[in-house]
């Protein structure tokens, strides 16, 4: 298992009691409205949650990966949406740090810094999912800049997001090579936030289309070079996943609680439930599936931090485990409930409604087992 440092510990400590305390009691709430919480959004910038990785010198808190993996974590425990929005800046930051020239780092890190400009990543489209490659969005080179025209699909954060890493394509035949990364602005004209979807979970974490028609882009705004994106995107969605997992494991450890707390007072035929064997065991595995995933998600977040860069291989275990976990940890959980578990008044089917999205984001469960697939084919 792997030890957090005094300044995890504390951090873990911090981040139950905010959650606790100010999170918890409004996700029910937000869930039925789908309104996103601009109140715990203000509490998130005035905790540092949105600017933990940011470097200290541009006035970021410059933590380590561990950090960013456990505040996901306890956020995802009291609501999965709240989590989606932290650990989805991150995605979008993570490019942006890994591609960014000087100039761009002195221009936009600074503002990131302060802790209320977030970073977003639009990369999928409606006929480019799990092939990212085909993209269509399309940036034509018109000498002093770009003029970008598509639209993308299930941006998370969309309209709430200050500056967008747009992957677009310089000419969809080149396939990976002609995928090309993009600074945006959300005051660009030319880029308008379409329709936001209505998702069964994480319904308080806004996902919308994006538009753009005829959007001018500098080339001081070109992330990286002409055709190389693809690799900003590989390394993204490496610390990403692992984020998801992150998320998966908090919804799964909630689920668990809620289940163990049931049966414990739950009493049928005389009895708590928790002590007839068809219900110990669906505990019990629960623990097992918890542990396994906590254990696997903080050993790749110790690698990272390390600067073991290349993870992608424990990125996609650590994914597809932990999320199958969640949902089947929140699956059994309902059960455990029985009918209380199938009604809002109780969390677990919130949970299990959350706990879905994270077999599908950041590549679905299924990509995940093909990339694991290939990478055993090598390394054997």
């Amino acid at each position: 298992m792997q030890e957090f440092t005094e300044e995890q510990r504390i951090l873990k400590d911090m981040m139950r009691k905010l959650c606790r305390e100010k999170v918890a009691g409004r996700a029910a709430e937000v869930d039925v409205t789908k309104e996103y919480p601009w109140d715990l959004h203000q509490l998130f910038v005035e905790n540092g949650l949105f600017n933990i990785r940011v470097p200290a010198e541009y006035g970021g808190a410059g933590m380590d990966y561990t950090s960013a993996c456990i505040v996901v974590e306890e956020l995802a425990r009291v609501d999965g949406a709240c989590a989606n929005t932290v650990a989805h800046h991150q995605a979008g930051l993570c490019c942006f740090m890994d591609g960014a020239n000087e100039e761009q780092r002195e221009r936009y890190l600074h503002r990131i810094g302060e802790g209320s400009f977030l970073v977003g990543f639009a990369l999928t489209e409606p006929n480019a999912g799990s092939d990212a490659f085909s993209l269509r969005t399309l940036a034509v080179d018109q000498g002093d800049g770009y003029v970008i025209n598509g639209s993308k699909c299930f941006i998370s954060n969309s309209g709430l997001t200050d500056l967008y890493v747009l992957f677009t394509t310089v000419d969809p035949a080149r396939r990976r090579d002609g995928i090309t990364a993009f600074l945006v602005e959300k005051e660009t004209p030319g880029l308008e936030v379409g329709k936001a979807e209505d998702k069964m979970g994480m319904r308080a974490s806004p996902t919308c289309q994006l538009n753009f028609s005829d959007m001018r882009v500098a080339k001081a705004n070109l992330l990286g070079e002409v055709g190389r994106g693809w690799e900003l995107v590989v390394q993204s969605l490496t610390e990403t996943r692992i984020l998801v997992a992150a998320m998966s494991l908090g919804i799964a450890q909630a689920a668990m609680e809620e289940a163990v707390s049931h049966a414990k007072v739950r009493e049928q035929f005389g009895r708590p439930i928790g002590d007839f064997q068809g219900v110990s065991f669906l505990l019990a595995d629960m623990a097992v599936q918890v542990e396994c995933a906590r254990a696997l998600i903080y050993q790749v977040a110790s690698r990272i931090d390390r600067g073991e860069r290349d993870q992608r291989y424990f990125a996609s275990v650590a994914k597809c485990f932990a999320s199958d976990t969640a949902m089947k940890v929140a699956t059994d959980a309902v059960q455990v409930l029985g009918g209380y578990g199938y009604t809002r008044e109780y969390p677990v089917e919130k949970m299990m409604r959350d706990a879905k999205a994270m077999q599908i984001i950041e590549g679905t469960n299924q990509i995940q087992r093909i990339q694991i697939a290939r990478n055993l084919m090598k390394m054997y």
